[in-house]
């Protein structure tokens, strides 16, 4: 049950990821998608995680999370802008994200051990 929950999960998850980078663009696009994706998963872990289901939360953590951000976008646009020559915008993005990221999942659990 798992696997279809992770399987499930993913194509929900990997759907929005698609359909966000089609209608803003990357990198900024993966730049917000990683830090919702953050916030979401340190609200749901401080929230949902202690009375979920291990099939819910395979669904909602690598599933839909796990496919919905991704690290290996982050990599891409950093070593992209890099190539170019451009390593100011490289290290401003890939901090952004570092920042960004950890920030979200702080606030995420911290809301969500609140509520």
């Amino acid at each position: 049950m798992k696997l279809v929950a992770v399987i499930v999960g993913a194509l929900v998850g990997t759907a929005l990821r698609f359909g966000i980078d089609t209608l803003v663009g990357t990198p900024l696009s993966t730049l917000a998608i990683n830090i919702v994706g953050s916030f979401a998963l340190g609200l749901l872990v401080a929230r949902v995680w202690p009375t979920a289901s291990p099939v819910v939360r395979a669904g909602l953590g690598p599933g839909l999370l796990g496919t919905f951000t991704t690290f290996s976008a982050v990599a891409v646009a950093v070593v992209g802008l890099s190539a170019n020559d451009e390593w100011m915008p490289a290290l401003a993005y890939l901090a952004a994200t570092l920042i960004g990221g950890l920030t979200a999942a702080f606030l995420g659990l911290r809301l969500g051990r609140r509520a």
